[in-house]
């Protein structure tokens, strides 16, 4: 029996969410049933409902404030490898059957392919874990969000007089709910969240000016950095950047800050991901066994860790995830593979559709080098990187070429600002080295 779920908890006070974890449950169930009712010969379905709030100031003064709350019921179909999905914003029973038949249509339209279809049965997690801390529900006010944003602009202001403007700061506070079945048996869901507090201040000394930003994020509100602490760090970065120059073209080595590394992180999981290596679109086709890195580079991935931002007990088709070394001592071992590209490929389903699980870089000659400081030393003259400008990333080469502005590092010291630089290379050498 379907339910009018548009009228359940409907003016109900201190709640995160409208919808329960038992009625989102309900609903994916219901919506299910009426595929498989119409003959449908594989089904999935994702109930989501999101909630949160963001507030903007900018020089003292709100730029943005709201509330925000979306909710989506979305099915994919699946016939003689037809593939079809529609999704649908109310809960309304008539409109969950409609969302079915639409998703039944598109799929007639389709090209069959022997590789579309569910996860094997197999691989679907089966008791998915419930203990990863995913969820820190923030039941602040807007006016307090906004309270918050002023505190970090105006710490960043107090820092110093060459503080002279903002492009804003910013809090945001963002839960979610879902729940997900589909015909082969998975069934599971989770409450999760994630906040924020970001600021981007401007300095000016003369005719110049430096933008800097810097923010904190974590699915626990108590664990984020202070607003006086992120608009002073903020200003720092700005300020630091005053007296900037070019330097002239030279090999010379790099070192990427850490909230930038991450992007090359980020090309090299794009290389080895399903899609990139199916498509031959990628410069690390046929890596396992490769030594890609050094010897002593070892790449783990954990999506199990409590409370981190891409931990997760299951991928976003159900499937078991697990921890895992991708890399060990320089060489490849894994790939990121969801179950349609593991078919493409012939290979195992790796639990990787939705992405990778909190990477981790592991440095076997490292220990010594505990600070910013100890690297500087041992780079003795290079460039340090704080900032990456363009997306001049060849996938299919690793051509790699990207504006960047950060640091002239001179016996092991910073010794001036740099900018207008770019940085040109190969992602496979860069890896290697």
């Amino acid at each position: 029996m379907f339910h009018d779920y548009n009228l359940i908890m409907k003016n109900e006070k201190n709640k995160i969410f409208i919808y329960s974890s038992d009625d989102l449950k309900s609903i994916s169930t219901n919506m299910l049933d009426y595929a498989m009712d119409q003959g449908i010969s594989q089904a999935s379905v994702d109930v989501t409902e999101d909630q949160g709030l963001s507030s903007q100031v900018r020089l003292g003064q709100i730029e943005t404030s709201e509330h925000s709350r979306e909710k989506s019921a979305g099915i994919t179909v699946y016939n003689a490898g037809k593939k079809g999905y529609a999704e649908t914003s109310s809960f309304d029973p008539s409109a969950i059957q409609q969302t079915v038949k639409k998703a039944m249509d598109i799929a007639t339209f389709t090209e069959g392919d022997s590789f579309s279809g569910l996860p094997e049965k197999k691989d679907l997690e089966t008791n998915p874990r419930d203990d990863l801390e995913l969820f820190h529900p923030w039941k602040v006010s807007l006016t307090k969000a906004t309270e918050i944003a002023l505190r970090a602009e105006n710490a960043a202001f107090a820092v110093d007089k060459k503080i002279k403007n903002s492009d804003g700061a910013c809090v945001t506070v963002h839960h979610s709910n879902f729940y997900s079945l589909n015909s082969s048996g998975f069934e599971g869901g989770y409450q999760q969240s994630r906040h924020s507090i970001s600021i981007a201040p401007i300095a000016k000394k003369g005719d110049e000016m430096e933008r800097d930003f810097w923010y904190s994020s974590d699915r626990n509100y108590n664990k984020l950095s202070t607003p006086e602490d992120i608009g002073v760090y903020a200003a720092e970065r700005a300020l630091s950047r005053l007296g900037s120059r070019k330097i002239s073209t030279r090999k010379a080595p790099v070192l990427f800050d850490a909230p930038i590394a991450s992007s090359l992180l980020g090309s090299f999981v794009q290389a080895l991901s399903g899609g990139a290596l199916y498509k031959n679109l990628t410069f690390l086709d046929k890596s396992i066994g490769e030594q890609v890195f050094p010897p002593s580079i070892t790449i783990t991935e954990d999506p199990f860790i409590k409370g981190a931002l891409s931990s997760a007990p299951f991928d976003d088709e159900g499937v078991k995830v697990c921890k895992r070394n991708v890399v060990d001592e320089g060489v490849v071992l894994g790939y990121f593979l969801s179950s349609y590209s593991a078919r493409r490929l012939s290979m195992k389903n790796t639990g990787h559709a939705g992405g990778s699980h909190n990477l981790k870089i592991h440095e076997s000659k490292g220990a010594d080098y505990k600070t910013l400081d100890d690297l500087f030393k041992l780079m003795n003259n290079g460039l340090f990187v704080t900032e990456l400008m363009g997306q001049g990333v060849n996938p299919i080469t690793g051509d790699y070429s990207r504006g960047a502005s950060g640091f002239w590092i001179k016996n092991g010291r910073i010794a001036f600002p740099v900018y207008e630089i770019t940085i040109a290379g190969n992602l496979r050498e860069m890896y290697r080295d």
